[in-house]
């Protein structure tokens, strides 16, 4: 009843950045350090929380087993042919493990609101979709897949209890809900509640333009709340 405005947002969060090093490192667990997507990985293999099929949106409705996120990593059992020491092919399976470094990105999907009983925008997110981006190892092309949603509530206790690397001060340990509350990631825009499907921003626009229309889309939110003010 609080809420006046709202819109809802998807950005993208490049784990390739600078900033974003926190979340992606380490590759391999140390210690009780651990990325964020094993972090992830390790609560869904628990089965306290469930995981949803990004093939059919967004909306976090249709569940994803474990199966089934283990193929989209591409791990499971394979056959090759090999050659004998005779030179004749010989059929031999392999069993791939699952890279969860090739997460390079995370779809973000969040909502702005305006809350008239504290006066003040706000922000929360909704849900995160790790990104696998990997090279098809048939014609050598980089590939980009969504994973699988998570309804972030859900992760938030699990995320509390776990610390991402602050980089400037070993002594003030902070947890992946914090990163994310604090707004410690760098991001950009890729599409905004609309009556087009939701479009993404890219459909309508392409390279520097579309660059400038996600900032465009940033701008709108915050002079939204400004424009509420009479001074």
């Amino acid at each position: 009843a609080d809420v006046m405005w709202a819109k809802k947002i998807w950005r993208i969060l490049d784990l390739r950045q600078k900033k974003n090093f926190p979340l992606y490192y380490p590759t391999k667990q140390i210690g009780d350090r651990m990325s964020l997507i094993d972090v992830i990985l390790g609560e869904i293999e628990s089965g306290t929380v469930n995981a949803y099929s990004a093939d059919v949106g967004d909306d976090m409705t249709v569940m994803i087993t474990q199966a089934d996120i283990d193929k989209k990593f591409g791990a499971g059992a394979d056959t090759i042919q090999v050659p004998d020491a005779n030179g004749q092919l010989q059929t031999q399976i392999i069993q791939n493990e699952r890279t969860t470094s090739e997460v390079k990105q995370y779809i973000v999907q969040e909502v702005w609101y305006f809350d008239k009983k504290l006066s003040a925008l706000k922000v929360r997110i909704l849900g995160l979709c790790p990104i696998r981006v990997s090279q098809n190892p048939q014609t050598g092309d980089t590939e980009r897949r969504k994973v699988f949603w998570i309804y972030y509530p859900d992760f938030r206790i699990t995320f509390a209890n776990h610390e991402a690397y602050n980089p400037y001060n070993d002594a003030q340990k902070i947890s992946y809900d914090d990163l994310f509350l604090q707004r410690r990631f760098s991001s950009y825009i890729i599409a905004e509640s609309n009556v087009y499907d939701n479009r993404q921003v890219t459909d309508y626009e392409q390279g520097r333009a579309a660059l400038l229309e996600s900032d465009r889309i940033k701008n709108s939110i915050f002079n939204m709340e400004q424009d509420l003010w009479e001074y």
